[in-house]
């Protein structure tokens, strides 16, 4: 079974951005998981942070371009998949965690 990759916001940023100190590992990134062919996805929440993040960044014209034209489906986080991140949260409060190696319906896996 083929696993699929699921984007953030900063990798969306640091792919777009030749700047980037991330660029680079981006661009390597995103030819490994097109190689393999491995389905991409954002979430809806990680579609309205890239957008802020791409008009702060890299300006409205280019964030507005990939809104419109990004190419990545979007899933949205159904309120049970999002009390439970809640709760996974309330139940670690010594932990500093950004995201979650399982979210619902979504696995976050590292490529090595």
């Amino acid at each position: 079974m083929t696993r699929s990759a699921l984007w953030d916001s900063s990798a969306i940023l640091a792919l777009l951005d030749a700047d980037d100190a991330d660029h680079a590992g981006a661009v390597s990134v995103a030819r490994r998981i097109a190689s393999e062919k491995r389905p991409s996805f954002i979430t809806n929440y990680v579609e309205a942070e890239a957008h802020a993040l791409l008009v702060r960044r890299l300006g409205r014209t280019i964030a507005r371009h990939w809104l419109l034209t990004g190419g990545l489906p979007v899933l949205l986080a159904f309120p049970g998949e999002e009390q439970r991140a809640k709760d996974i949260l309330a139940r670690h409060s010594d932990k500093d965690w950004t995201h979650f190696r399982q979210y619902g319906r979504f696995q976050v896996l590292g490529l090595e």
